[in-house]
């Protein structure tokens, strides 16, 4: 049964949020992260338990929001801010750990963001589409791969569909801060 279709009922359609971009993303988020901070920090550096819990605060309020938004849209704005905020948080780590361990931050104009634009117009993807940049040797390839997920997950709220999403996304806005 579809949890965003209710006929006879008077609230409006809600959930479903696994088919949404910005989750699908943000689950990729957080594996990423997951991943990177096991590989590029020491066991008992207290950033491992913020970028991750920023990272599963983003996927979370995605949800919560997208359950919340049949009878509260205050509800879901509110969980949706707080998921932006998660992961803009997380993308501040991220520009942090580029900066301190003296890596670039991608621009515009480096020769692998035409590549990663393409990726993340792709219609399918998941975890698998973005592993060989997420687990790269390079923690910079591995950094600037998760930056910009972040950064198009944030540039997704409220696209609900394909259609939406490219509507709302071009290539030139994968780092939407610069």
């Amino acid at each position: 049964m579809d949890k965003q279709y209710n006929p006879d009922g008077f609230i409006p359609k809600h959930g479903g949020y696994e088919r949404l971009i910005s989750y699908k993303k943000a689950e990729i988020i957080y594996d990423g992260t997951c991943y990177f901070c096991k590989k590029y920090f020491s066991k008992y550096d207290r950033t491992i338990d913020q970028m991750v819990q920023a990272a599963r605060s983003g996927k979370q309020n995605i949800a919560e929001a997208s359950m919340a938004s049949g009878t509260s849209k205050e509800t879901e704005i509110k969980l949706t801010n707080v998921a932006r905020a998660s992961l803009e948080e997380l993308m501040i780590d991220y520009k942090d750990f580029l900066r301190t361990h003296q890596l670039t931050f991608w621009s515009k104009t480096h020769p692998y963001y035409p590549h990663l634009t393409a990726k993340h117009n792709l219609v399918e993807f998941s975890y698998l589409t973005f592993k060989k940049g997420i687990e790269s040797s390079d923690p910079e390839v591995s950094a600037n791969v998760l930056i910009s997920l972040i950064n198009v997950t944030v540039l997704s709220f409220g696209a609900t569909n394909q259609n939406d999403w490219k509507k709302s996304f071009s290539k030139t806005e994968v780092y939407a801060n610069e």
